[in-house]
């Protein structure tokens, strides 16, 4: 579905969460045969897809208005040159996709190699463009501690998007 110009997503998960009530709404209803039942149960039903559609609009929008400031501020960088030193900076990589994680969820988690290693990119909306295994992508985000208190440097990431051979630098 489409609002404007963003895209909003509602993950797999979801879904089935809203089928598996819409299922048990219709054997509580069969069962006892109170019609009052469909009064508090169809809405609660509707808002079971409203809520989680709406918490995407509201990211992928906020998303898209941080992707003109990432394209003026980061900084292009070879993935092997990412740290802990580099934490809180905004960084441009570009890479392949190795592997996609979590995407039924709509918070999707990419494995990008270049030709200096590999690092996990972390976004916590789904991304306006499908990327899958083997594209060739552009980064924009944040370097960032893995867990909150420990691990490695991942990139939290702004914005993902195929880039063509003639695009990469």
């Amino acid at each position: 579905m489409k609002i404007g110009t963003v895209s909003v997503k509602i993950s797999a998960l979801q879904v089935a969460v809203f089928i598996i009530f819409t299922i048990l709404l219709l054997i509580a209803y069969l069962i006892g045969g109170d019609s009052s039942i469909l009064i508090w149960g169809i809405p609660t039903l509707i808002m079971l897809l409203v809520i989680p559609a709406a918490l995407n609009y509201m990211s992928q929008r906020e998303y898209a208005s941080l992707v003109p400031v990432y394209e003026k501020e980061a900084k292009t960088v070879r993935i092997r040159k990412i740290n802990l030193n580099m934490l809180g900076n905004p960084v441009r990589i570009q890479g392949v996709v190795e592997r996609v994680y979590f995407r039924f969820l709509n918070r999707p988690q990419y494995l990008i190699a270049d030709r200096t290693g590999e690092i996990s990119v972390k976004m916590f909306t789904s991304p306006q463009e499908d990327v899958n295994e083997g594209d060739v992508v552009e980064v924009l985000g944040t370097v960032v501690k893995r867990y909150i208190l420990a691990g490695d440097a991942v990139v939290n990431c702004v914005s993902i998007r195929r880039i063509t051979r003639s695009q990469q630098s």
